[in-house]
């Protein structure tokens, strides 16, 4: 999973202590964390395009979150920023080279490999797990470790 992934995260919750009052661009949230712009920015319109987040352009533009944090998953995210792709994608080798076997009998396809079929166990439980967490719950604990988070974040954003 990429960097992407986590800035698009810590943007989603940023934008909600910021409030739904305001825009903040992607060089503000970028700079917020010390990141690069112009690659937040990507991240930011990958999360508008999947209805995560709305942007406004001009002077007084930027993000918003377009829904409550409670309405979106982190599997929302993710798939959001990487894609609906896959992780593992099988690519058959055990049907290469001097160690490829003899297919089974019945046709059998590359879901039969074993690891292709332990990956795709594994990655349904992983994204199981991230759609059933929202980000509401991870605002309320970021909160709970870092109390002042909030007001910090929203403070350096009036004074800019």
């Amino acid at each position: 999973m990429s960097e992407g992934v986590e800035w698009a995260l810590h943007s989603c919750v940023n934008l909600a202590w910021s409030g739904p009052d305001r825009a903040v661009s992607a060089a503000r949230l970028a700079a917020w964390h010390d990141l690069p712009a112009a690659y937040l920015n990507k991240q930011l319109q990958a999360l508008a395009r999947a209805g995560i987040l709305t942007s406004s352009p001009g002077p007084r533009g930027g993000f918003r979150l377009a829904r409550p944090l409670a309405a979106v998953s982190l599997m929302d995210v993710v798939a959001a920023v990487e894609g609906p792709e896959e992780a593992f994608r099988c690519a058959e080798i055990r049907r290469q080279g001097p160690g490829a076997g003899e297919p089974a009998p019945g046709g059998a396809d590359a879901a039969d490999c074993a690891i292709a079929h332990a990956m795709t166990r594994a990655e349904l439980a992983w994204r199981k797990a991230l759609a059933a967490q929202n980000l509401d719950e991870i605002r309320q604990q970021a909160e709970r470790q870092a109390p002042e988070a909030p007001r910090r974040l929203r403070a350096w954003l009036a004074a800019q």
